[in-house]
């Protein structure tokens, strides 16, 4: 939309910025007031994505929720199975095979590697930098040919099932997947320089977007908008699952809390991804994938959390003596990270909204369900 209304004094307008708009990758819809070109309030509205996910969970099986789960959002598919399966697992007792757990963390770093990448190069295609977009796209196109090799899929990896994964590793594979994240690391230790150092991308985003520590716990922002505003918190780090508490994990954090510093978060950790999954395949155990029975769910509930691409996801479950279950309910990142916007677009120019915006990497296909 682009009507342009006056409100009450003469300097001061509100401009409807989507819930379609040019400006945005996914619609939300805001009521910006403006003073000349400055932001001085912002209104969030939200609900225009409504897919009763949440209630057709409760229509399936257990087991067909794995598979519906995984619709809910392409960029970070895996990491909804992985929480749902976990908490079933939880309900259930379930012990899952420790080649399984390894074979968790591949699938869900490989993910992340690719989801940072491709906000990162939306960043690059906001500044107005498109030759620098293709080129982070292409290097993205070598994470998304390791999951079309791996698994048979770019986007739903179909990795996960409860009491293990869906997928195995063996001797050539393993090879083919070290080659790649060869050639994946010197292409991003290029792309960490040049958003360090290009005069465009530095220009369009430093001191941009600003979130202090204090409105970021206030607000209760999760993933790397948190990390980025200075805040230690990492599930993998303060809640591990799979084999993380196995691993050499680094918690990656800055100062400023800009769209500068939460785009080099992304970048740190797509780097850290790659050691991840090296670590993986070098500790990688023998034995079995996945429980060969398919076990009952019993009655039960139970709380489950990850670190999804963009921050903490947590799954609730409960079960009764059906085997659809009686609730299924989610939080996902960006329900947190999107009311930060009040406090990054405060005082900002028009021209940085869709920046500013980008730089939380909402999703808002799992964020309204």
């Amino acid at each position: 939309m682009t009507d342009v209304t006056h409100t009450t004094t003469a300097e001061t307008y509100t401009i409807p910025v989507g819930p379609l708009h040019v400006a945005l990758e996914e619609p939300m819809y805001f009521k910006i007031d403006v003073r000349g070109e400055t932001i001085a309030n912002v209104d969030i509205n939200a609900g225009h994505v409504h897919r009763g996910i949440e209630y057709l969970t409760t229509k399936r099986t257990i087991y067909q929720n794995v598979i519906l789960t995984e619709r809910i959002c392409s960029l970070c598919s895996n990491s909804h199975p992985e929480t749902f399966a976990m908490a079933a697992e939880q309900i259930a007792g379930l012990e899952v095979p420790e080649r399984a757990l390894y074979l968790r963390v591949i699938a869900g770093e490989i993910k992340r590697i690719a989801s940072n990448l491709f906000n990162i190069a939306i960043l690059a295609h906001l500044v107005g930098y498109e030759t620098l977009f293709m080129h982070v796209m292409e290097v993205r196109e070598v994470a998304q040919d390791i999951k079309e090799s791996v698994f048979g899929n770019r986007m739903d990896l179909g990795a996960v099932c409860i009491g293990g994964v869906r997928y195995d590793l063996d001797d050539e594979t393993t090879a083919y997947l070290s080659g790649a994240l060869d050639k994946l690391v010197p292409e991003i230790d290029e792309i960490i320089a040049t958003y360090r150092t290009n005069g465009s991308i530095l220009g369009r985003t430093r001191g941009i977007g600003i979130l202090k520590r204090e409105d970021a716990l206030a607000c209760g922002v999760v993933g790397p908008v948190a990390r980025a505003s200075g805040i230690d918190y990492d599930v993998r780090m303060v809640a591990p699952y799979a084999a993380y508490d196995r691993l050499p994990m680094v918690v990656h954090t800055l100062t400023d809390g800009d769209v500068w510093s939460r785009a080099m978060i992304r970048l740190a950790e797509a780097r850290t991804a790659i050691e991840l999954i090296r670590a993986c395949l070098r500790d990688l155990p023998g034995g079995p994938t996945h429980l060969h029975d398919r076990p009952d769910i019993p009655r039960g509930q139970a709380v489950a959390k990850c670190e999804a691409p963009r921050g903490e996801l947590i799954y609730y479950l409960k079960t009764n003596d059906n085997p659809e279950p009686e609730r299924v309910k989610w939080r996902v990142p960006t329900f947190m990270n999107w009311d930060a916007l009040r406090y990054m677009l405060a005082d900002q120019k028009i021209a940085d909204i869709a920046i500013i915006v980008n730089s939380i990497d909402p999703c808002v296909s799992c964020t309204e369900r």
